[in-house]
């Protein structure tokens, strides 16, 4: 009776030992998934207005405006159509207009403007190759662009 006892209960602790691998399993698998593909370094807009650097800040991801390729007023294009009017002093050039971004999925999650109207969104960037698509979302509105990497 003692022998079988002991069986058991060696028995039960080997159990709960498989248990516990196949747990540390499962909640080790997601924290493995592929990294996105990396969102840093200077990106060419999809119109060929400006150069965008995107670069760390903090833990998470930054972009900003490096240089515009268009023709600027005297001193400099301006930040006009911000809706907030204290802003609408601020050069075009040097501006941040993405920020918080994180890791999502195959993807970059955040936050961006976009000084040409004056709106800040929801944006979901995506890299492939030389090329990185922005789906940027105000309400249910959204607008997807491609940008090209530039060395």
């Amino acid at each position: 009776m003692l022998l079988t006892c002991m069986w058991v209960i060696k028995g039960e602790v080997a159990l709960v030992h498989r248990y516990a691998l196949a747990l540390a399993t499962f909640i080790a698998v997601p924290s493995m998934a592929a990294a996105p593909a990396s969102i840093t370094g200077r990106w060419k807009t999809d119109d060929g207005k400006g150069i965008v650097a995107m670069a760390p800040c903090g833990a998470k991801m930054c972009g900003r405006i490096e240089r515009l390729l268009i023709k600027q007023p005297a001193g400099g294009q301006l930040d006009e159509r911000n809706p907030d009017k204290a802003k609408r002093d601020r050069k075009v050039t040097g501006l941040q207009i993405y920020w918080d971004l994180a890791p999502h999925g195959d993807g970059w999650k955040g936050e961006g403007y976009s000084p040409e109207d004056g709106r800040y969104y929801k944006a979901h960037l995506r890299v492939k190759g030389n090329k990185m698509t922005m789906k940027g979302c105000v309400s249910v509105f959204c607008r997807t662009v491609t940008w090209t990497r530039v060395a």
